[in-house]
């Protein structure tokens, strides 16, 4: 899909419907985090256990974590980064593929993003691939992984769309900013992979995971989402179903007439021929109707 050419504008983007939750639920969560740390901190501690990514967690059971995790912030800068960043990227997905399609693909990327984590913390437990040193019981949290997706489905569909690094007095256009960005999280990734930084590595490595993801849900998926799709993809089952239990029907039916010496004619679709009707017609006759 080209990149679509726009230029810069000084206004700040609509603050959406979708937006406008995630940002106010992120923000809520936060703000208890804090109090609960001041004031029952143990009682927050099992809270973060319970809904914190841990890759051996969720290979026992503990699936909500896939989207839990992207809800819990540790720091300031960590949540206002990724709520700006959402805002500045997001409103423009979420303006063109409705409130429904952009749900989807935000939580598409987070749960994409916490699989790939849990698939690089347990590959560091395979022998001879100790060079990663993750651990499946190292816990992650945060909205990057959602984040890095929207951000690279930005920069494919409005990638020549400037901005200006504030407060650098000069303008990027928007390819080349996920781009740093995402070199940025590439290069801690493998930096983090040291002795003493595995929490740090196993984030990274979240980001990548939903940037990857979100490039290959613009660029492959349907237009309209996997909602769609899905529902597509059911419809078209079930209506082949139902055209096959009535084929089947007919042929029973033809079976059963010419039992009792009468002859009854049905199409491909299953539907009554008239063999009177096809005779004067020179078998033009067209079916009452196809579902």
């Amino acid at each position: 899909m080209p990149s679509r050419n726009y230029t810069m504008t000084l206004g700040f983007p609509p603050f959406t419907r979708a937006i406008k939750w995630l940002v106010i639920i992120n923000t809520a969560i936060y703000l208890l985090r804090l109090l609960m740390i001041a004031f029952a901190a143990g009682t927050w501690g099992t809270i973060e256990a319970l809904t914190a990514l841990v890759p051996v967690a969720v290979l026992h059971g503990w699936i909500w974590q896939l989207v839990t995790y992207s809800f819990i912030h540790v720091g300031l800068f960590h949540i206002a980064f990724n709520m700006l960043t959402l805002w500045m990227f997001g409103a423009q997905l979420e303006t063109d593929w409705g409130f429904n399609q952009f749900l989807e693909f935000y939580f598409y990327c987070v749960v994409c993003a916490a699989l790939v984590t849990i698939a690089v913390a347990y590959l560091g437990t395979v022998p001879g691939i100790t060079f990663l040193g993750i651990s499946p019981f190292t816990a992650t949290v945060g909205a990057s992984g959602g984040i890095f997706g929207v951000m690279v489905a930005f920069a494919v569909l409005y990638g020549n769309q400037e901005f200006m690094l504030f407060p650098l007095p000069f303008m990027i256009r928007a390819k080349y900013l996920v781009g740093i960005l995402i070199l940025i999280a590439l290069a801690g990734a493998f930096q983090g992979l040291g002795p003493g930084h595995r929490g740090e590595s196993v984030a990274y490595f979240a980001h990548l995971g939903g940037a990857l993801f979100g490039y290959l849900y613009v660029k492959f998926l349907p237009r309209r989402g996997l909602t769609y799709a899905f529902s597509e993809h059911y419809f078209g089952m079930r209506n082949s179903y139902y055209k096959w239990k009535r084929r089947r029907a007919a042929r029973k039916f033809q079976v059963y007439m010419r039992r009792h010496g009468r002859d009854v004619y049905f199409d491909e679709h299953g539907n009554y021929r008239d063999p009177d009707v096809d005779k004067k017609d020179g078998g033009s006759q067209s079916p009452p109707w196809v579902n």
